[in-house]
């Protein structure tokens, strides 16, 4: 048998009574609550049961208006607020500014869930320390660092790499109802996507053409965003970007990969060297033969070969030696 497939909430716009006109209604309401309770008159001991009925009415228009205060709410530009009224979906304000609305509507959706499972006991004595997940959803742009991380790439090497990634909450009814905590869901989530991320590239020295972790920014960016916007879609959650902020072998092989990076630069190094010494020795000798300086046979062509490449291409100065003989002697 299928398991149930998870049906995505579909974000309903709300449109809430403007706080102002709520605010004049409500101070209206008082002072008809104070009308009717000046309607009762003096104390009389002859009017006690008619007084009893305008000031009960007073008493309760007044509770009314009270309870009303509690549904004014604000809204500041790129926030929005999630209607619930008794576990029910309601819809979402997204207009800044001063609101009212129902105030039997949650302001809070309970408690952020625990890492790990706790007693009754600890949950009394320490659910005042909670977070709270409310009702009200910052739209704004959020950004998330992950902690460096050890994972292996795609040769098997340990290597540590963190990453940041810039997000934004797109559907609020997803992100409230959809999970159980988004903020942690993005963090769990862009970890685990760094990670297959990493073991699908090689850190350097890849094959002819192969994008590497090192060599690869805006490739491995791209496919990092890619693969965590598949994975937040279902959180309402959208990634305008991520990238790679530290890369590095993990400590215990890093002594010898920046021995073979040495070694690597040192062969590149002689190599454009031995390059260079070639096509000097070729250009002299060339000169010589064009300008008909001296005649060289075949063995005096390889000694001079040969000495200008030690020169060209020796580490320390060489020590010439003068000849005071002829040029065959």
């Amino acid at each position: 048998m299928a398991a149930p497939q998870l049906k995505h909430t579909v974000e309903r716009d709300r449109r809430a009574l403007g706080g102002w006109l709520a605010l004049a209604l409500v101070v209206l309401w008082f002072i008809a609550a104070v009308a009717v309770f000046l309607s009762a008159g003096p104390p009389d001991e002859s009017f006690e049961g008619s007084r009893a009925l305008p000031i009960l009415s007073a008493m309760l228009m007044l509770a009314v208006g009270v309870f009303s205060c509690f549904g004014f709410f604000t809204l500041e530009p790129n926030e929005a607020r999630v209607l619930m009224l008794f576990g029910a979906y309601k819809g979402t304000v997204r207009h800044s500014g001063f609101h009212w609305a129902n105030p039997l509507y949650a302001r809070s959706r309970g408690a952020a869930p625990g890492s790990a499972p706790v007693s009754a006991a600890k949950k009394l004595f320490e659910g005042a320390t909670q977070r709270k997940l409310k009702t009200k959803l910052s739209l704004r742009v959020h950004n998330f660092n992950s902690p460096t991380l050890k994972v292996n790439d795609k040769r098997g090497n340990p290597v540590e790499i963190a990453a940041v990634v810039v997000w934004r909450v797109e559907n609020t009814a997803q992100a409230v109802f959809d999970v159980e905590d988004y903020e942690s869901y993005v963090q769990v989530q862009a970890e685990s996507a760094i990670r297959s991320i990493a073991s699908l590239y090689a850190y350097d020295h890849g094959e002819e053409r192969e994008v590497t972790l090192r060599g690869g920014g805006d490739e491995v960016s791209h496919e990092l965003a890619k693969e965590l916007g598949v994975r937040l879609a279902k959180a309402g959650v959208v990634v305008d970007e991520a990238r790679l902020t530290h890369l590095a072998y993990a400590p215990e092989i890093a002594p010898a990969m920046l021995r073979r990076q040495q070694a690597e630069a040192v062969i590149a190094a002689r190599k454009t060297i031995v390059l260079g010494a070639v096509s000097m020795v070729e250009m002299a000798l060339n000169e010589l033969e064009r300008k008909d300086v001296v005649k060289l046979d075949e063995e005096r062509k390889a000694a001079m070969v040969s000495n200008l490449l030690v020169v060209l291409c020796g580490t320390e100065e060489a020590a010439p030696v003068i000849n005071t003989g002829t040029l065959y002697s």
